[in-house]
């Protein structure tokens, strides 16, 4: 499967700590030690698979929308794979930014 996003999609991830001191929810995947930010194109299926991502207790998280240029620079920046994620966790596309 290619790229199914180009720099200005819109896409949804999950934000721990709304409001202030935001930052992007981080996975890792355990079989490979790689770490990724859980990425939607809808904001539904954020939503769908929000109970299956790993969270920390007694932290606000929600869904919001990032321009995907943006998302590839941040992920890029800090370290982190970008996993295409489908309303029941399964991966349709791994990227590298």
């Amino acid at each position: 499967m290619d790229n199914p996003l180009n720099e200005d999609s819109w896409v949804w991830v999950m934000i721990q700590n709304p409001g202030e001191n935001e930052q992007l929810l981080g996975q890792i995947e355990e079989e490979t030690d790689t770490s990724f930010i859980p990425t939607f194109v809808g904001k539904e299926e954020a939503l769908k698979c929000y109970g299956l991502l790993a969270r920390e207790n007694n932290i606000k998280y929600e869904a919001q929308a990032i321009i995907y240029e943006d998302l590839v620079n941040h992920a890029s920046n800090n370290g982190f794979m970008i996993f295409l994620l489908d309303s029941e966790g399964k991966i349709l596309k791994k990227i590298k930014p």
